[in-house]
């Protein structure tokens, strides 16, 4: 039984109509990986709380109209305007089959390493998520990379750093484990970096200025010199 759980109703409106529905405070969804898509709509404020804790990773128990169906989420759009969610699709799963699934990869106790109690480097994530295959019973929250031991602006953070939960694996079996997760950098040299930066650029609009006064009074010159 999955942690998550959200009643559908199954819907008869599509097009143009779904706006009276979400007006109503329902989200139309669609249930893919039966015979035929089965077209739903759910509470919105349950919706959201369920898409939250879930995200992509985490298997919910659908009731479509009293019938149970195991999903994950497979898309959510949003309105670009309001933000607020306005369809939902699920993909159905079985719970005897891995499926793939996007899950968060967290950095954990980077506060307590050396790198930053003592130098006070910051850490750059480069990867947020990363899919990976499993049983729904088995599917983490979150892959979690310990940074403890991180002490030097060189080291960095890779996906071989990543512990899978047991009857877990990656998704791509070709992952490049040397690909970089995370690394460090000094924001005391950053911010000189970017002082000297606008020092330059600041002196380089004066140069070109100060060169057009010059090519304008030049240009001065010569049309008197001509009309003379």
């Amino acid at each position: 039984m999955a942690e998550y759980k959200l009643a559908l109703e199954k819907r008869e409106v599509t097009g143009k109509k779904l706006k009276d529905l979400r007006a109503k405070g329902l989200i139309p969804s669609v249930v893919y990986g039966g015979k035929e898509p089965v077209l739903g709509s759910s509470e919105y404020v349950a919706t959201e709380k369920v898409l939250t804790g879930a995200g992509y990773h985490s298997p919910i128990d659908l009731d479509i109209a009293g019938k149970k169906q195991l999903a994950i989420v497979k898309d959510v759009q949003v309105d670009p305007v309001s933000r607020k969610i306005i369809n939902v699709e699920f993909q159905a799963i079985s719970a005897k089959e891995a499926v793939v699934a996007t899950t968060p990869v967290v950095i954990v106790d980077f506060e307590a390493s050396e790198a930053s109690k003592t130098y006070h480097f910051a850490m750059m994530q480069s990867i947020d998520e990363i899919d990976v295959k499993a049983k729904p019973a088995d599917l983490p929250k979150e892959l979690t990379i310990d940074a403890s031991k991180m002490a030097t602006v060189e080291d960095k953070l890779t996906v071989a750093d990543i512990v899978l939960p047991a009857g877990v694996e990656f998704a791509d079996k070709e992952m490049d484990m040397e690909q970089v997760v995370a690394s460090l950098y000094d924001p005391a040299v950053e911010a000189e970096k970017r002082e000297a930066e606008e020092t330059t650029s600041a002196e380089e609009s004066a140069e070109a200025t100060e060169g057009e006064g010059a090519n304008e009074a030049e240009s001065g010159e010569t049309a008197s010199a001509e009309n003379a």
